[in-house]
């Protein structure tokens, strides 16, 4: 049997986080939800990376938390999974959840903490806390509630009830929906599309986006000091591709991890 674990590979300026638990339908056990955070804090430093990839082994994105470790300290197991849903959604640069199967519980906190979903037809998503008598965390529900509403938020969280791709769709939870096998590929041509973009303008995007309202001096600062806005419009001129240049600093991810 093949052990619970995180992989994760980069590629063309992309990294991509696996969730690997194949007995358990990639359950995250307390061991990976520990695991996430260090594993996203090397790859915001990791100057190769610029957008980052996170899907489930196989044919399910993940069946949520591993209810075995919620039987001895269920506090301790909510603890790691909202430290690991903050560091995700405080990941300094693009974040991509490419959903295939099931998407429930820890799952769809761990999706939602994403900046963008792709979810391939068929996958089912549903937040369970109420079929186990958990208190679902405030970030989190919160974060929903910004996804898609009041109101489907509130029939999420109270019935437990899974929504197909298309209501998912629908009420923005996901951003595309792709035919069964066109997900990879969707996935590698739009994060090649995000690699290829200003990490300046994502950078300072999604802080305003996520609520962030003391950096505007900073970040118009960054931008006189940057030559991505030189080389933007020179290469619109020239009618070529850009060739970006600026890079987050060890000090800007820590910023940026602040602001969430």
């Amino acid at each position: 049997m093949e052990e619970p674990q995180l992989l994760h590979s980069v590629t063309d300026s992309v990294a991509t986080v696996v969730i690997r638990h194949p007995a358990k339908r990639n359950a995250m056990t307390a061991a990976m939800w520990a695991a996430l955070p260090p594993l996203l804090g090397a790859l915001a430093d990791d100057p190769a990376v610029r957008a980052l990839v996170l899907t489930g082994d196989g044919g399910t994105f993940c069946a949520g938390a591993d209810i075995s470790t919620l039987q001895g300290s269920p506090l301790e197991a909510q603890r790691l999974a909202v430290a690991a849903e903050e560091a995700l959604a405080a990941f300094p640069k693009p974040t991509l959840a490419a959903v295939r199967g099931h998407c429930v519980g820890g799952g769809a906190q761990l999706a939602a903490a994403c900046d963008l979903r792709f979810a391939e037809e068929g996958a089912r998503f549903g937040v369970t806390p109420a079929k186990l008598g958990i208190v679902y965390p405030s970030s989190a529900t919160r974060r929903l509630v910004s996804l898609v509403g009041p109101a489907t938020a509130k029939y999420l969280l109270f019935s437990g009830e899974l929504i197909d791709t298309e209501r998912a769709l629908r009420t923005g939870l996901v951003d595309e929906v792709l035919p069964a096998g066109a997900l990879d590929a969707r996935v590698t041509e739009f994060t090649g599309i995000l690699a290829s973009r200003s990490l300046l303008t994502q950078a300072a995007a999604k802080e305003f986006a996520d609520g962030r309202t003391d950096r505007d001096d900073h970040w118009h600062t960054t931008a006189a000091a940057s030559d991505d806005t030189g080389e933007g419009v020179t290469a619109f001129l020239e009618r070529r591709a850009p060739r970006f240049t600026w890079s987050l600093s060890a000090r800007e991810g820590a910023s940026s991890s602040r602001a969430c």
